[in-house]
């Protein structure tokens, strides 16, 4: 059986599951499961280009924001930012006024604030990993790229539930693995065609 839509791994949990009674919580252990699924992958398939101004210093974070993989100052040249605390920036950098091109990006609340003070209304691009949204609205890359994910995640969830103690050692583990797997791959296409360097 293939698992591409929601209703497709709903069923595909039923039939590990094997119990009728369980049937009205499938969609709730599915959401508790893409909620750890985000706390915890960075993988390309959630990753999207973003651009933006700075003004009044600071850039409104981007639609669905996660977490930031890079960004930099779009001049020339090209000013890659580095990631950073609010509050080191704010010890760092005190003085909140035009004070030069910043090198330093933090998150605060609903906006990105920079260290220094940015001098004028710079753009700002880069990528950070996006929460795809509901699988229950869109079958999105990160499930069609990991379904086991998706299935082991739920599964874990539905024993943890259940207080299945046999159940929870083996969709656990499978679902630790699972995870460490889509993760690692992710890395690996990074990587891969990249030239080895000797370093001394």
């Amino acid at each position: 059986m293939s698992i591409t839509t929601y209703n497709e791994l709903k069923t595909a949990i039923a039939n590990r599951l094997r119990r009728a009674d369980t049937a009205s919580y499938v969609d709730d252990w599915i959401t508790l499961a893409e909620t750890d699924i985000y706390r915890r992958l960075r993988t390309e398939d959630m990753e999207t280009s973003f651009t933006g101004t700075i003004s009044s210093g600071v850039a409104a974070l981007p639609s669905s924001y996660i977490d930031l993989k890079f960004a930099y100052v779009n001049t020339t040249p090209v000013v890659f930012l580095q990631r950073k605390t609010a509050r080191w920036i704010y010890e760092k950098y005190p003085t909140r006024a035009a004070d030069g091109k910043p090198a330093f990006i933090a998150r605060e609340g609903t906006n990105f604030i920079f260290g220094p003070y940015p001098d004028s209304g710079y753009t700002v691009n880069g990528v950070y990993y996006k929460n795809l949204g509901a699988l229950s609205s869109t079958a999105h890359a990160l499930f069609l790229a990991n379904p086991d994910v998706y299935l082991y995640g739920s599964l874990y969830m539905a024993v943890r539930d259940l207080k299945d103690n046999n159940g929870i050692a083996r969709w656990q583990g499978l679902y630790e693995q699972s995870i460490a797997n889509a993760q690692r791959s992710s890395e690996q296409e990074e990587h891969s065609g990249s030239t080895l360097e000797m370093h001394a």
